[in-house]
């Protein structure tokens, strides 16, 4: 039996590899766009740039330091140039579908950033796996612009796993839905009426806004937003606002809000401040054929009849007084019960007071004047 050469020998007791295997080695020389690693093969294996990161124009020098051990997935044994072609992210994205799957596998919750937004959704990375998430998967909501989600990091579980097919889809909306019914139910196990919370205006109406409490939404309609009047919600609230509520009433899964606080209700003080006899000065809000409503404060208008406005004859509120307009006149009648207050500006004026007592103001009736605004 002859004697092997020393080359023989060599070769022999190298390793043998081949295409799809991995391999791992020794970093022993770097270059800005090259890795090249010792692999225990008769040849080295070189890792390019396109092979190790997705990152355009990366300087690997910056990456990878001689002496490193990693490793990598054969490409090509013989790269044409008598070196092995390796891969760094296939092997990682490998790992990463084994991880995926472990995940599908055992429904669990993975995290990772946002890595690109696409026109149909959003692709995240795992271990160099990617896993798409589908628009409609990516909120409970519609969400009309995806690009606020570039470079964050979502919460999804895997619902199909086909790497073959390159089939590997993310849902972010069946947590968020979880999440919501779990918050709901702690949210109505502890809120009640008269309560008050702190909420985030959520979108806003023309009937009124509806406010996020944690859990669940509440209506705050425009008649209970403020004691005072109100000409349109959008005006006072924005999304995002942070909002003082109180809990008005909760009908099911409905809750009503209000910021009509018992507190700051106006008709507390309203007896002392408008007595019969006062002067008040009010700004006129609205008018109709039969006189106009004069508010006194935020919460509070009183009725100026239209035979109350002057001492001459005045067929209409509008034809001597206008909406915006401020004016003084003294209160006639207060019913704290009814809430309901009774003006005169002929009161003030130069006549006979007698006179006026006896015929003008009896003649008015303010429950009768209200019901027919009504």
């Amino acid at each position: 039996m002859s004697e092997m050469s020393f080359e023989q020998l060599l070769e022999e007791s190298l390793k043998t590899i081949s295409t799809g295997e991995i391999v791992k080695g020794t970093v022993i020389s770097v270059k800005e766009d090259e890795i090249i690693l010792n692999i225990g093969y008769k040849a080295d294996g070189i890792i390019t740039r396109n092979e190790y990161t997705n990152v355009p124009n990366a300087d690997l020098t910056t990456m990878v330091s001689v002496g490193d051990e990693m490793e990598a997935k054969v490409v090509k044994v013989n790269d044409g140039e008598g070196q092995v072609a390796l891969s760094y992210r296939k092997m990682q994205a490998e790992k990463g579908n084994r991880r995926l799957e472990e995940a599908f596998n055992n429904h669990e919750v993975l995290k990772a950033p946002v890595a690109q937004v696409l026109s149909g959704g959003l692709s995240v990375v795992v271990d160099e796996a990617r896993v798409f998430i589908p628009a409609s998967l990516v909120s409970d909501t519609y969400e009309k612009n995806l690009e606020k989600y570039a470079g964050q990091e979502v919460e999804f579980v895997i619902t199909e796993f086909n790497p073959r097919k390159r089939r590997i889809i993310g849902d972010c909306k069946q947590l968020i839905v979880a999440k919501k019914a779990e918050l709901q139910k702690e949210l109505f196990e502890r809120i009640e009426p008269g309560m008050v919370l702190e909420g985030t205006v959520k979108n806003v109406t023309d009937f009124g806004a509806f406010i996020d409490l944690g859990g669940a939404d509440g209506l705050l309609h425009i008649s209970e937003m403020s004691w005072g009047r109100m000409e349109h919600p959008k005006k006072v609230f924005k999304s995002g606002d942070a909002v003082r509520v109180m809990i008005k009433n909760i009908d099911g899964s409905k809750i009503a809000l209000t910021r009509k606080f018992p507190d700051e209700n106006p008709w507390i003080a309203a007896e002392e401040k408008y007595a019969v006899g006062n002067v008040v000065t009010g700004r006129v809000a609205r008018m109709t054929d039969f006189g106009a409503f004069v508010e006194l404060e935020d919460g509070i208008d009183a009725l100026l009849h239209v035979s109350q406005i002057s001492k001459e004859h005045v067929d209409k509120p509008s034809d001597v007084l206008r909406v915006g307009e401020e004016i003084t006149a003294k209160v006639v009648d207060f019913n704290g019960e009814s809430q309901k207050i009774s003006l005169s500006m002929k009161a003030l004026q130069n006549y006979d007071s007698r006179r006026y007592e006896d015929e003008d103001v009896a003649d008015v009736d303010i429950d009768a004047v209200a019901e027919e605004e009504e």
